[in-house]
């Protein structure tokens, strides 16, 4: 992964800086067996995260779960607070009480009650100042002092690291948090570029957490895309990084099953996707009628042809179905494949189970994956048939190219890499 080198003295007393630790220059894309070869001992990371339940479906979790293992076994040592739901314990990192918990879970309602009345998130209700005064004079208070309290408590935290939680709930809370500790606050948001303002209305979102909020506060911002780093840094954000998603090998294994599905696509709308769909499921299905097209997932709102819709999958169920099929879709919201190098987990994840990967375009995905080789992007309908007449009758190079893209992910797309990519953005931050 190749970072952007931008360098800026920040914290109250200057303290945090950017470029070498000591007289080693840092490589970034070092592995964990590296850094423990020149010294380097782990950090200590308190990390207040979206959610650890996932059952509230947020679409970043199962992916957060993944990267704090990953910390754990590279050898940080990782404290995870909810902003939403209740602390779920592990063997990879301990917990603290969300001090909010019962007030997160009536809001999420609300705004779930919203989204299913496709209301926009940008637009405001009767109980909008309510719950403005609500965050500004209850829930803002109470996180910062409970984080304070946790810090004071936990001795040795090296840094606050925020993922996906509203940044205008806790604005201010970085602020205070740098003068009384001295410890660099970090923020990552994984669902770049449709959560950012110009997006997030026609996207679906549930409320733009980026109103006024103020992204100068913290000493590192994190995205999954490349291509968002320009946005954010117009909207005052500093030492902005791309932290690609990843897969844990352990959990995206591929597993001996029968093949009997033909042609297959698991996801969660059809919105900023109908295009591709369309090209992709739709049409192909109605032409090869002796192609077996399977679609998991929900709230679809398109025709799909003569594909079969089985519904929703378990995060257990989902593994099976994509070893099941012959030839697995990658079919993506248009601003992540518009938006260059904008990560979703969809490709690792098929990747990681040697599947063989038929794609939309998708502008930086040469980022990760060589295309031709270890995926195959087709540009219309017709080139999608003549790619699935192709991989269908030739089972030895889908083999091929499932078995490339499983060796591309091990060698540099896991959540250890990722895991160790961020431990050395955090470390050249802290200087």
């Amino acid at each position: 992964m190749t970072f952007s080198e931008k360098s800026a003295g920040m914290g109250t007393r200057g303290k945090f800086r950017t470029g070498v630790r000591g007289n080693i220059p840092l490589d970034r894309d070092e592995g964990y067996e590296a850094q423990v070869r020149k010294g380097r001992r782990g950090l200590k990371v308190l990390a207040v995260v979206s959610t650890l339940d996932l059952k509230f479906r947020l679409g970043c979790a199962p992916a957060w779960w993944q990267l704090f293992k990953a910390l754990y076994e590279t050898g940080n040592e990782v404290i995870v607070i909810p902003y939403l739901g209740k602390p779920i314990e592990s063997l990879w990192w301990r917990t603290y009480n969300n001090p909010c918990y019962e007030e997160s879970v009536m809001f999420n309602s609300f705004l779930e009650w919203r989204k299913r009345r496709r209301v926009s998130p940008s637009k405001k209700s009767i109980f909008s100042p309510l719950f403005d005064l609500i965050i500004e004079h209850y829930i803002r208070p109470k996180w910062k002092k409970h984080l304070l309290n946790v810090l004071r408590g936990e001795k040795g935290v090296e840094c606050l690291l925020f993922m996906n939680v509203p940044l205008n709930h806790i604005t201010g809370i970085p602020s205070v948090i740098k003068q009384r500790t001295e410890i660099p606050v970090v923020y990552y948001d994984g669902d770049m570029p449709t959560i950012l303002p110009k997006y997030s209305v026609g996207r679906g979102f549930k409320f733009n957490y980026y109103e006024d909020a103020d992204l100068s506060e913290y000493d590192i911002f994190l995205t999954n895309s490349k291509g968002c780093i320009p946005d954010l840094e117009a909207m005052g954000a500093k030492n902005v990084h791309p932290l690609f998603y990843g897969i844990d090998p352990d959990l995206c294994a591929p597993i001996n099953i029968e093949k009997d599905i033909d042609i297959s696509f698991f996801g969660y709308g059809s919105d900023f996707r109908e295009e591709w769909m369309q090209k992709l499921i739709t049409i192909p299905s109605e032409k090869m009628r002796k192609v077996n097209f399977v679609v998991a997932g929900r709230d679809f709102r398109i025709d799909l042809g003569n594909a079969k819709i089985i519904g929703d999958l378990s995060y257990s169920e989902w593994r099976q179905f994509c070893c099941r099929s012959k030839i697995n879709l990658n079919i993506t919201r248009w601003s992540h494949t518009n938006i260059y190098a904008s990560s979703t987990s969809r490709p690792f994840e098929l990747a990681a189970f040697g599947a063989s990967i038929v794609s939309q375009p998708y502008n930086g995905i040469e980022e990760w994956f060589e295309v031709g080789k270890e995926l195959i992007v087709v540009n219309d309908e017709n080139e999608a048939m003549k790619t699935y007449r192709y991989l269908l009758d030739n089972k030895e190079e889908r083999e091929r190219t499932g078995s490339r893209a499983r060796a591309r992910v091990l060698k540099e797309h896991t959540f250890r890499h990722r895991a160790c990519q961020l431990i050395n953005i955090i470390r050249d931050i802290k200087g």
